[in-house]
């Protein structure tokens, strides 16, 4: 893993309980200085939302690796552009006559990007199609995900794991991120493992190699080992599960994601009483076609709280991919994502200078903003007619989100709203604090150096806030 250069650097000295722009907070200071990290991997901008007065401003102008604050970014442009209100749409056509219920041909879906379109939404499409009068489908389920072009995309490439969720590639048909829940709980057989799955998938194959052994519920993944063949389409899972664990969840991607379309559609419309038997293939509408239903997903104010409060990668690199179809015209991509947020921060004089923007959701060793920059942009959110619907999306510390365990029965708790970010090396927060005098401030610190993800970072992060509180 590529380390960061980092250069060491001097604590400014302090007054018990003050600090000027140029200086460290004193508590920020002896939390760096009680776990040996250097000053110049830390860099701070906070400041009064009313007044501008900046209160530290702390290696503020060095581009940092943000991790999953830089999808306060993605997520900023995408309301900003997209205003609150917008939703994705996914279209269904029925390629035949229906008569007395049978559909005489093919079922064509497109996608156009809902990065919310998780089981119970599909379910509540499929009761749709069931509501147009569909019951059996004679011909095939067919497949049309060209609103996007991800080209080639290796899920391992970040970090060796491809079956983690958050590897997923985005998809103009995403369906429930590409994801399948599974559960482990000691089977009634003396020592055997049961496994449900959920969604349920009609083409997913489980080989349960488990046993159960006697002990505690602990270890890396409870002891279950997880190989795959070439398609993802045969899960085996092995190795020895503690009978102490009374269940045991994983979370883990699986088939493609025109394969993974397919299982779930042909499983639930089985559940929802309707008859399908076909295959499935990839196409594209025909120019003829109208849909027979549109399914609106949840309005982007939905969306991007769920990308906030829960640091969702899948659902940000959606709305980056979004942003290059709604702007330029699709086939959205990456690159053209890109090109619209940069042309949005210089059209709002945002001029970011160290921004290396990469893939919009932090998962990225690449990535890098000025603390200053950042500020700069909450300034500008602040100043905005959406600006509580774009609030409300960050973690409200020690009651949601990515910090519902955190800061919670203090002074901090419920005072501010805040994105994490957290990559192996790198630990960083941004947002909004209400002080304890009723001051409103935005603050960002990120944090580039050996193991800062590890607590420390967590641990500088709450000695800033809690000073903040206090001004």
């Amino acid at each position: 893993m590529r380390k960061l250069l980092l250069i060491g650097a001097l604590f400014a000295a302090t007054a018990p309980g003050l600090a000027t722009e140029a200086e460290l907070p004193p508590p920020v200071a002896g939390k760096l200085s009680h776990r040996q990290v250097p000053a110049a991997a830390t860099s701070i901008h906070v400041q009064d939302l009313e007044s501008g007065e900046v209160l530290v401003s702390w290696n503020a102008d060095v581009p940092r690796n943000p991790g999953s604050t830089i999808k306060m970014l993605t997520t900023l442009a995408a309301i900003d552009i997209l205003g609150p209100t917008y939703t994705w749409q996914t279209d269904i056509f029925a390629l035949g006559p229906v008569v007395d219920g049978t559909l005489q041909g093919d079922l064509l879906l497109r996608g156009q990007g809902d990065p919310f379109l998780v089981t119970e939404r599909v379910w509540q499409m499929l009761r749709r199609i069931r509501h147009a009068g569909i019951d059996t489908i004679e011909g095939d389920l067919l497949i049309d995900d060209s609103y996007f072009d991800v080209g080639e995309y290796d899920p391992g490439a970040f970090d060796r794991q491809p079956l983690r969720a958050y590897n997923v590639a985005p998809n103009a048909l995403l369906m429930n991120y590409k994801v399948v829940r599974y559960w482990f709980e000691p089977a009634d057989e003396p020592g055997k493992v049961d496994i449900r799955i959920d969604p349920p998938l009609a083409n997913l194959e489980i080989d349960n190699q488990l046993r159960l052994k006697a002990g505690p519920c602990r270890g890396y993944q409870r002891g279950i080992t997880v190989t795959t063949d070439d398609q993802v389409s045969r899960m085996t899972f092995s190795g020895a599960f503690p009978a102490g664990c009374e269940r045991y969840a994983m979370d883990r991607a699986t088939l493609s994601h025109q394969s993974f379309v397919y299982g779930l559609f042909k499983s639930m419309w089985r559940e929802i009483g309707g008859a399908f038997d076909g295959g499935w293939d990839v196409a594209t509408v025909p120019e003829d076609a109208e849909p027979i239903v549109e399914f609106r997903s949840l309005p982007l104010a939905d969306v991007i709280t769920r990308v906030n409060k829960h640091s969702n990668n899948v659902m940000a690199r959606q709305l980056l991919y979004t942003l290059s179809a709604e702007v330029l015209g699709p086939p959205g991509t990456e690159t053209g994502g890109r090109e619209v947020v940069g042309d949005w921060l210089r059209d709002n004089g945002l001029e970011f200078s160290g921004l290396a923007f990469d893939n919009g959701a932090g998962l990225s060793r690449e990535a890098r903003i000025t603390a200053a920059d950042f500020a700069d942009m909450l300034a500008f959110a602040w100043r905005q007619p959406y600006m509580p619907e774009y609030v409300s999306s960050l973690s409200l510390a020690g009651l949601d989100g990515t910090l519902r365990y955190r800061m919670r029965e203090g002074p901090l708790e419920g005072s501010a709203h805040l994105k994490t970010g957290s990559l192996d090396h790198v630990a960083g927060i941004a947002g909004y604090l209400q002080a304890r005098s009723g001051r409103r401030f935005s603050v960002v610190l990120l944090q580039n150096h050996a193991d800062i993800h590890r607590g420390y970072g967590e641990e500088t992060q709450e000695a800033l806030l809690r000073w903040l509180y206090e001004q």
